[in-house]
């Protein structure tokens, strides 16, 4: 099963710049968010930003959100993305199946939004090097228990080229640039 380019939306979960610096792996972490989110935005691909308690864990950071096109994050204060009023209406109004995943941590944000997202009847593809925890156990864990709960679990430049379909295409050239 592919994933199609034009059924995905992409989801950027509480990468905040008061979690960020204890988070394993931070600076690939980082690099590898920074092309998931330019590559999709070659490819069309919308966005939903969310900030868990924004006052206490401050903004999304900013070599983040300076990338991801009409960042607008989302408050909210649940662990789960889902059953928030403001993320649940933004997600339905895309009518898209697919929920392409990167942000922190693994272990609670990501996997509580992965377990909804899937009861929900949307397909959560987590894209693995692009999410992370303070304790890599945690990430390895959460990763597992995500895969159980039927997450697709993919990484950077899988996802890239899978949605891309083809080579020889100018999407396909920027594409090939980024994760080089």
């Amino acid at each position: 099963m592919r994933i199609p380019v034009g059924e995905s939306v992409a989801l950027v979960i509480d990468i905040q710049e008061k979690l960020f610096p204890h988070i394993q792996d931070r600076e690939q972490l980082v690099l590898n968010c920074q092309k998931l989110i330019r590559g999709l935005s070659v490819l069309d691909v919308p966005f939903i930003v969310t900030e868990q308690y924004p006052k206490g864990l401050g903004s999304t950071i900013e070599p983040i959100k300076s990338i991801i096109p009409g960042a607008d994050p989302l408050e909210k204060i649940s662990f789960s993305c889902c059953g928030d009023e403001k993320f649940d209406s933004s997600l339905k109004n895309f009518h898209r199946k697919y929920i392409i995943i990167a942000g922190i941590e693994a272990h609670v944000c990501v996997l509580q939004t992965v377990l909804d997202l899937a009861e929900q009847g949307y397909q959560p593809v987590v894209i693995e090097d692009c999410i992370s925890s303070r304790k890599l156990n945690d990430k390895i864990v959460a990763v597992q228990r995500m895969r159980q709960e039927g997450a697709i679990i993919s990484t950077v430049e899988s996802i890239l080229f899978e949605l891309c379909q083809q080579a020889g295409t100018e999407t396909f050239k920027q594409i090939s640039k980024m994760v080089k």
